[in-house]
């Protein structure tokens, strides 16, 4: 009987790395049904890094070249060659701050998920959280999404809701945000990997 390929999990972050904490959990203990074969960060020192490290899981610095919301050429190809080197079936953007295009979105068609901190189409980009704030909306939250040529744009995945209290800040409001996506983003990889994730144009649905 032929062993079945584990579903394979690459990882780009560039900060602390919470969510590819709750991501690596779910792995360990079943929830989802794949592994992490990378984690790759562009930034030297990142936190996600050394997370991953004491998980016994690979991680790997790529200089990610001259600009600063991007990755060049060479540092693209870089990454490209990596994942595929690893046999990745899914890219996860945990607090990945470089935007991707191109060649990279073409080679990982459908393969390429982030999570925002805002219920999208309201508040893309930076800081969407203080947006929300400044705003004055009651209720914000998380969107796990599909990656396309935009920011931020790509076909929904799931949402889950955070409410807004008259007394938070940017922090306390922030700290929420977070929780909610250590809880939203595992779930949906885990239905990724399981193949429950049906996209049609725009709409998503998950298998029942």
């Amino acid at each position: 009987m032929i062993e079945q390929k584990k579903f394979r999990i690459g990882i780009l972050g560039s900060g602390k790395g919470s969510n590819m904490v709750a991501i690596a959990e779910a792995c360990a203990n079943g929830t989802i049904p794949a592994e992490i074969a990378v984690v790759i960060s562009d930034v030297e020192s990142a936190g996600i890094l050394e997370r991953a490290r004491e998980r016994g899981l690979k991680g790997q610095f790529i200089a990610p070249g001259k600009f600063r919301t991007k990755l060049d050429e060479s540092a693209e190809n870089e990454f490209i060659n990596t994942l595929k080197t690893e046999q990745v079936d899914l890219v996860v953007l945990a607090g990945f701050m470089r935007i991707l295009k191109g060649d990279f979105l073409r080679v990982f068609e459908h393969r390429v998920v982030n999570i925002h901190p805002s219920l999208l189409p309201a508040f893309p980009g930076l800081e969407a959280w203080k947006q929300a704030l400044d705003y004055g909306v009651k209720v914000t939250g998380c969107t796990v999404h599909f990656v396309d040529q935009g920011v931020d744009t790509g076909p929904i995945i799931a949402q889950q809701t955070v409410p807004v209290s008259f007394e938070d800040t940017d922090e306390t409001l922030h700290a929420r945000v977070q929780e909610a996506e250590r809880e939203l983003y595992p779930e949906c990889v885990a239905a990724l990997a399981r193949g429950e994730v049906v996209v049609r144009g725009r709409q998503t649905a998950w298998k029942k």
